[in-house]
């Protein structure tokens, strides 16, 4: 019979331990996915509770604190989507996104086009942001021109089309979209700008108000503009000039 240390097992080898470098490695791809993941929650979240506050909307209220320009207060009145006023709604289609539920949340041909208008004149590229992409924009991030501002943007965008509806992504953005100095929805901006609830707002007046969208806080619907007005009529030649016809099931 052998002897008792002859039987005992011999311990197992120690794991190697990782080089530093893989260490940070791995930390960071770990810290990345979270970061993936906090938006795939957010958009989770707004598909079924409708946000009562956005980042933008902090924002603003921040920078009011802080400015003698704008006030930066909150004036938002949540409205469902069959309630939210038909002319205004069209108006908003035809001027920011034609395209919009033709498209996965990047027109790529309205990019082209800008692009093209920007070699043309020697400027940035402007004017190919989709509905989703300005919805994207209001409810979770802020606004600026930073290449993170812009990634972030195209990430949620691209989150926003999978997971939520086209009428669910229309139906926050006309509840968040800013217009006017604390002012942030349809309804909010009926009652500030003419007085009346947005289920009785006028064409002209839906017109007016999908104008002012490029320039919320520096035009006034009731003070308009040359331009201002130029915008207003361009969006009522369209309306009736083309046949704007919902996709089938989208309105009821």
């Amino acid at each position: 019979m052998p002897p008792p240390s002859a039987t005992r097992a011999k311990p197992s080898a120690r794991p190697a331990k990782l080089p530093r470098w893989a260490r940070w490695l791995r930390t960071a791809a770990v810290v990345c996915a979270g970061l993936l993941l906090i938006p795939v929650f957010e958009v989770g979240c707004v598909k079924v509770v409708n946000p009562p506050v956005t980042s933008l909307m902090l924002a603003r209220w921040v920078e009011g604190k802080f400015s003698s320009e704008f006030k930066g207060g909150i004036r938002s009145e949540w409205r469902s989507w069959e309630q939210l006023p038909d002319p205004f709604l069209r108006c908003v289609w035809v001027s920011e996104d034609g395209r919009f539920f033709r498209h996965g949340g990047f027109d790529w041909i309205e990019m082209q086009a800008a692009l093209a208008r920007a070699q043309r004149t020697g400027g940035d590229p402007r004017g190919s942001s989709t509905i989703t992409m300005q919805c994207a924009r209001s409810t979770f991030l802020w606004t600026g021109r930073s290449y993170v501002r812009k990634a972030l943007e195209a990430y949620y965008t691209f989150l926003m089309e999978r997971m939520l509806s086209k009428r669910r992504i229309f139906e926050i953005y006309a509840n968040v979209i800013e217009m006017g100095d604390g002012i942030y929805g349809v309804e909010a901006a009926s009652h500030a700008h003419f007085g009346v609830p947005s289920v009785r707002l006028s064409l002209a007046q839906s017109a007016m108000l999908a104008a002012m969208l490029p320039n919320p806080r520096r035009w006034n619907p009731r003070e308009p503009t040359r331009r201002l007005r130029w915008r207003q009529q361009h969006i009522l030649r369209e309306l009736e000039s083309s046949a704007v016809a919902w996709p089938k099931g989208i309105r009821n």
